[in-house]
């Protein structure tokens, strides 16, 4: 087993562990007075671990029920938002009571969301199924859903009791979610770890999964720990992210995966980095090697007005400007802002 501690204001750790699922109980009684529970899974995730999820927290003595919606990111919405939250009033939950996030990023996102506003904020925990999930969005606080406007746009800082992470959940995903998640961790080191780049590109990493995500979720809590609302250094997470998020909405939310859709975005944004003499050359070559090492595409048919018109309704916009995230090199990340208008022209370079 290994902890990781997360300092935020509400600390908590993060526990992977091999059939940790079937102890879920036993770690909602330890940091919870819940009397219920209500396990927000997908329908992908549920017919596999629903039951043991369930069946260890009845054990521990809490009443289960659950909310289980069609899997996919078209339906991190609000619809589906108002669903959980009947579901929630219908079994009475408390302010006392616990949300247990069970399946990916999308399901983390939107239980924690609910968790967050339902009853003005009760808690929940996350547990992680895929690999992205896993070494990314389950850890930190941000929850969410999109908006037909862009991704993400509605959501709430909340942190969770704590995150369980069971890597056998793994051996269960198809290969295109295994490829995903490789996105994500790509991303850690591009912005923050030029050995683990390294290593990402010398070794399998398929084959040290345990590593892989110990690395990624402590680089996480390092980032989070100083900057919890994204008031600076957390915007480097962020990498790829903007024209990733504008691939993702010009596909309707179901065209690309997130980690894929990241990964194009990674690129493309070295490219222009190196172009515009802020980032190392061959910088984006490197990126580019390693994606498809891990079978990420790394280029996108959208052309560069219709990803910056996308781009231009990211969270990160504020006072006619965007943030963008740009390398100097692997391994050294920092923020750069571009007014909107300059926003096409810079991509293109």
């Amino acid at each position: 087993m290994k902890k990781i501690h997360v300092g935020t204001g509400k600390p908590y750790d993060i526990i992977i562990e091999r059939g940790v699922l079937d102890e879920i109980g036993s770690y909602a009684a330890e940091l919870s007075s819940a009397q219920k529970a209500c396990i927000v899974s997908d329908s992908n995730v549920a017919p596999l671990y629903l039951d043991r999820v369930k069946n260890s927290l009845e054990k521990a003595g809490l009443a289960v029920t659950d909310f289980v919606y069609e899997a996919g990111e078209a339906r991190k919405n609000l619809n589906t938002i108002a669903g959980i939250y009947d579901a929630l009033a219908d079994f009475g939950l408390t302010r006392k009571d616990i949300i247990i996030a069970l399946g990916g990023g999308v399901c983390g996102d939107m239980a924690g969301f609910a968790a967050a506003t339902y009853l003005r904020g009760i808690d929940f925990i996350q547990i992680p199924t895929s690999l992205l999930a896993q070494v990314d969005s389950s850890v930190g606080g941000k929850t969410g859903v999109d908006l037909p406007q862009g991704k993400n746009l509605a959501g709430a800082f909340h942190q969770p009791l704590a995150v369980l992470i069971d890597p056998d959940t793994l051996q269960t995903l198809p290969q295109d979610f295994i490829t995903d998640g490789m996105g994500e961790v790509i991303k850690y080191g591009c912005i923050k770890d030029a050995d683990f780049f390294r290593f990402l590109r010398e070794e399998n990493a398929l084959e040290q999964i345990e590593r892989v995500i110990e690395v990624c979720v402590s680089v996480k809590r390092d980032v989070v720990s100083r900057d919890e609302k994204e008031a600076g250094e957390r915007m480097l997470l962020n990498f790829g992210h903007t024209l990733g998020h504008a691939i993702e909405k010009l596909g309707n939310f179901s065209a690309i995966s997130h980690g894929m859709a990241v990964a194009i975005g990674m690129v493309l944004m070295a490219r222009a980095g190196e172009k515009q003499g802020f980032t190392e050359p061959g910088t984006a070559d490197q990126i580019c090697e390693l994606c498809r090492k891990y079978s990420l595409p790394v280029t996108t048919d959208y052309d560069f007005p219709a990803l910056a018109k996308a781009a231009m309704g990211d969270k990160k916009t504020a006072g006619g400007g965007i943030s963008l995230v740009l390398l100097r090199k692997i391994g050294d990340s920092f923020t750069h802002r571009v007014p909107l208008d300059e926003l096409e022209q810079f991509i293109i370079s």
